[in-house]
């Protein structure tokens, strides 16, 4: 309610889930089944979190995705929403979006400009929404800011508060990082109540999350209050925390800028950074000569060399003709400054061997 300006929150509504993933899957479950003969899609951003590629897969559902723009520090367009609804809606019958906001693998807080563009399209399109917020509390640009997904609908208003929304949140990610407690939860608002009933049966046959997990969700949601005797030093630890993220995603995103043949866009929020590559001619035609896309034969020769394990962006999905990789800002100030430096070792030797 807190960070929703107020806004009713019925305990009815919230799920708690052995991490965020546990009730994005339950929920994805829901729209699964025999429909109109097509496929049931929904629209995932690109580059995406894996966990929605793979879960669709899982359930013979197919993907819808829509790119973001580069150009624009990954911002979502409208032009790019339609162009993918048009192009699939022959084929999949597309019941939901997905939007991650901040973004992973991208790094970009999108403005309350382009959240109130979604709710518009979705609400058009009568799409069930899943808005992953797990990184709302890491933002870190200058003029960038969360705004929650539930708070903007309601604040546009009818007809837009009534769309059906599955928010997330979860203990692995924000200043907590505690990724093996699998502590989440989905508030899930204005959900046909035989659909909510039959989402609740689905998620019960798992029983619950970890006890562990339910207390972990507890401290996070009820944090040290105001003349409690733990306040004083817990926020400063969160203040510390956050702040040191955003100085290591500054320090990132400047130091891949500064490298010949590497181009990155400020990390606004969420914990990595996914740098453009642009590899010569003859990587290009060894990677292919060796059965891998380019970005997985740089991906594996670095962790060769150096040790160092970035993600391919192949692996998230990206423009057709673009390279990407995916790196964290989590490592230590000390860490990241050594583990760019021989980044940017094997990148100069790399352009050497293949120019």
């Amino acid at each position: 309610m807190e960070r929703d300006g107020g806004l009713e929150s019925d305990w009815r509504n919230i799920i708690l889930c052995a991490g965020a993933s546990e009730g994005i899957r339950g929920c994805l479950k829901l729209l699964t089944g025999p429909g109109t003969g097509k496929r049931p899609g929904v629209m995932i951003p690109i580059p995406q979190y894996p966990l929605y590629s793979a879960s669709l897969a899982e359930y013979n559902m197919d993907q819808v995705g829509y790119y973001l723009d580069e150009a624009r520090d990954w911002a979502l367009a409208l032009e790019a929403l339609e162009r993918s609804y048009q192009a699939a809606k022959e084929t999949s019958d597309i019941k939901a979006i997905v939007v991650i906001n901040p973004g992973n693998p991208t790094g970009q807080v999108l403005t309350r400009e382009n959240l109130e563009a979604v709710i518009q399209f979705a609400a058009e399109k009568k799409l069930f929404v899943f808005a992953d917020e797990v990184y709302q509390q890491n933002v870190y640009a200058e003029g960038s800011a969360f705004h929650s997904f539930k708070k903007v609908m309601m604040e546009m208003g009818a007809p837009y508060n009534g769309l059906e929304v599955a928010s997330f949140m979860t203990c692995s990610k924000g200043y907590m990082g505690e990724c093996g407690i699998r502590g989440g939860y989905a508030e899930v608002v204005n959900m046909d109540p035989e659909v909510m009933a039959m989402l609740q049966k689905s998620i019960s046959a798992k029983l619950c999350p970890t006890v562990i997990g339910q207390a972990c969700m507890d401290v996070v949601v009820n944090p040290p209050q105001p003349g409690d005797p733990s306040h004083e030093s817990w926020s400063g630890e969160v203040s510390a925390t956050l702040a040191s993220y955003a100085d290591r995603a500054r320090l990132v995103a400047d130091t891949l800028n500064s490298i010949e043949g590497i181009s990155c866009n400020t990390v606004q929020g969420a914990m990595y950074a996914f740098p453009c590559i642009s590899l010569p001619e003859k990587a290009l035609t060894a990677a292919k000569e060796a059965g891998q896309p380019a970005d997985v034969f740089y991906a594996s020769h670095l962790l060769e060399a150096t040790g160092i394990c970035i993600i391919p962006g192949s692996g998230f999905g990206q423009q057709p003709g673009t390279l990407h990789f995916r790196t964290t800002i989590l490592p230590q100030k000390e860490m990241i400054n050594e583990m760019l430096g021989r980044l940017k070792e094997f990148h100069m030797k790399f352009l050497a061997e293949y120019a």
